[in-house]
């Protein structure tokens, strides 16, 4: 015996829409977050030549180099003597002061959204110390960054005001429908 088809008011089962995968009755995740485009170094790792008073004091002193431009990096929290100290400190002591100058790469690749090219920040650092902190002043001093008048200085230079990099809203959380 049939029994016959029910109508009384009853929809259809929601159909997934093309392209979903039939089954689950479920739309896929959301696509990843964009984030903008990433820029290229104003200067090449190789360089160095660009500005031939920091290389060379890069090459006798980086540790007063990596001083200036951690200062900068971290907005004044950190002296150049400070940080310069702990460069030298760590290059004397265990000679691995590239990790430590490799973090404030990463930093500095963030905040002005570059690319991390040609290779990872810490194989830059250890193959190539010196190229890499005289990319790194160099990319400051081409964004207007005097090294040598530390970041307050700066400050006072432009008026108090400082060229942030465009801030990236954050991903969509919670659930999504």
């Amino acid at each position: 015996m049939e029994y016959p088809k029910q109508t009384s008011g009853m929809a259809p089962p929601p159909q997934p829409a093309p392209g979903y995968p039939t089954g689950t009755g479920y739309p896929p995740v959301a696509p990843p977050y964009a984030l903008p485009q990433q820029h290229a170094w104003s200067t090449g790792l190789c360089d160095c030549f660009d500005d031939v008073n920091n290389c060379c004091l890069t090459c006798w002193c980086p540790c007063i180099t990596f001083g200036q431009i951690a200062e900068i990096v971290d907005r004044g929290n950190t002296s150049c003597g400070t940080a310069g100290g702990l460069y030298i400190l760590l290059a004397c002591l265990t000679g691995c002061q590239w990790i430590y100058a490799c973090t404030y790469r990463s930093r500095m690749r963030t905040e002005y959204n570059l690319q991390e090219v040609p290779c990872a920040d810490c194989c830059v650092h250890f193959c190539c110390e010196g190229c890499a902190l005289c990319q790194m002043s160099r990319e400051l001093k081409n964004r207007g960054w005097d090294l040598s008048l530390g970041y307050r200085l700066n400050l006072e230079r432009r008026g108090g005001m400082i060229q942030l990099p465009a801030a990236i809203p954050p991903p969509p959380q919670g659930m999504i429908r």
